[in-house]
């Protein structure tokens, strides 16, 4: 469920860049929930000497919303720290890396995870674990030569007993953006576009690029607004509304100029300056591509930085999407049940701001209520499809596809 770079602002700044966010019943313990949450877009691999990390100056958080008014009832949050064992040289490993304590790894990054019960920013907190250790990144045969060792004991158990892993992991999203992008170009009809070409397959933009995740799985009895583990698919206390941010200081005070005391000799500071000021909301995910294609461009940075309870400030772009009025126009003629419809989009209004109600879908439901908002909605009641499931999720019968998650 991507948004990659979409808005001008935070396409500056990958390392708070939302990317991702997934949401689902875990197939391994059908009594817990596994969110993933990706950050730093088309981010390459091979990306050394300073190969990519999250950003010790960004509050990473997840947020739950269990009784449908746009706000956050419960909030992971995730704070990392970097250590360097050997300033004195420019590698990121002066070896091979067997284990997450080797000394040939130089470049170390360690995070907390705080659980916050009602508002993030002033609610209750409790401190999940500290000093939680990340994997190195996939340097290379020789430089990792057992990564898949190295990630699996980067897999930690919270003090609630939650299950928490950060690191870097391979982007999963297929998405042809050179050709989307291309006046929403799809290869295998092209040849019906305005701007005819022959027919092609799609071509996977992401492959061979990573992303950095953060996962965690949670009891379900922790996300219910009433401490359930949810059976019933019609139950309202059954459906929880999640969406994850990134947030930053408010002021940033950098380091001087090499001279700072004017006396014209070089003065060394090393500091990466002092962030100052309470956190602000500067990326958020909800929904998939929202704010990648419903959003206009004057107004994606706005959105970035509101809560979801805010989210009926832009109901008009969601009622009358802009790529309604474009496909007709650049496929003449293949859509035109689009062409010819004029009226708001209550069918997305729905999917996407307030969930599906009961009696649309038998024996299906995701229905937070009326306040409009952008989340992922998961109905945490219905069982994990691991024999059988769909990529057209519930519109192919699979009800433990998306939305539902």
């Amino acid at each position: 469920m991507t948004s990659h770079r979409e808005a001008p602002k935070i396409s500056k700044d990958p390392v708070a860049d939302n990317t991702d966010l997934y949401a689902f019943v875990s197939p391994d313990k059908p009594d817990t929930v596994t969110i993933l949450a990706n950050y730093i877009p088309l981010e390459e691999p091979a990306g050394g000497p300073n190969f990519n990390t999250f950003g010790d100056d960004v509050l990473y958080e997840i947020m739950v919303d269990n009784d449908g008014d746009g706000i956050e009832d419960v909030t992971y949050q995730f704070k990392f720290k970097t250590k360097i064992g050997n300033p004195d040289t420019f590698l990121y490993n002066t070896g091979p890396i067997s284990s997450l304590t080797d000394s040939s790894w130089n470049v170390k990054q360690l995070y907390s995870v705080t659980k916050v019960l009602g508002s993030r920013r002033s609610g209750t907190p409790t401190v999940l674990g500290t000093d939680l250790s990340t994997p190195p990144v996939n340097i290379g045969p020789r430089s990792t030569p057992n990564y898949i060792d190295l990630a699996n004991a980067a897999i930690n158990t919270l003090s609630d007993g939650s299950i928490v892993f950060a690191g870097q992991r391979d982007e999963a999203f297929y998405v042809d953006l050179g050709s989307i992008f291309d006046l929403a170009t799809l290869r295998p009809f092209q040849n019906l576009h305005l701007i005819p070409t022959p027919a092609a397959p799609g071509v996977d933009t992401t492959k061979g690029f990573s992303v950095h995740t953060i996962a965690i799985q949670v009891s379900k009895k922790q996300l219910t607004a009433d401490g359930s583990n949810p059976a019933d698919p019609l139950n309202k206390n059954s459906v929880v509304g999640i969406w994850a941010s990134a947030s930053r200081r408010k002021a940033t005070i950098l380091p001087g100029d090499g001279d700072d005391d004017d006396n014209g000799q070089f003065d060394e500071n090393t500091s990466p300056g002092i962030q100052t000021g309470p956190f602000t909301q500067v990326s958020r995910l909800g929904m998939p591509l929202i704010n990648e294609v419903i959003i206009p461009l004057g107004k994606k940075d706005v959105w970035n930085t509101v809560n979801p309870r805010f989210d009926s400030r832009f109901l008009q772009y969601y009622q009358t999407p802009e790529l309604q009025k474009l496909l007709p126009i650049l496929y003449p003629g293949v859509f035109p049940n689009l062409a010819g419809y004029s009226k708001p989009r209550a069918d997305l209004i729905a999917i996407l701001l307030t969930g599906i109600p009961s009696g649309i879908v038998p024996g299906f439901q995701n229905f937070t209520g009326s306040v409009q908002a952008d989340y992922l909605r998961l109905n945490m009641a219905v069982p994990p499809n691991t024999s059988s499931p769909n990529r057209l999720g519930l519109i192919a019968g699979d009800a433990a596809g998306f939305p539902n998650g």
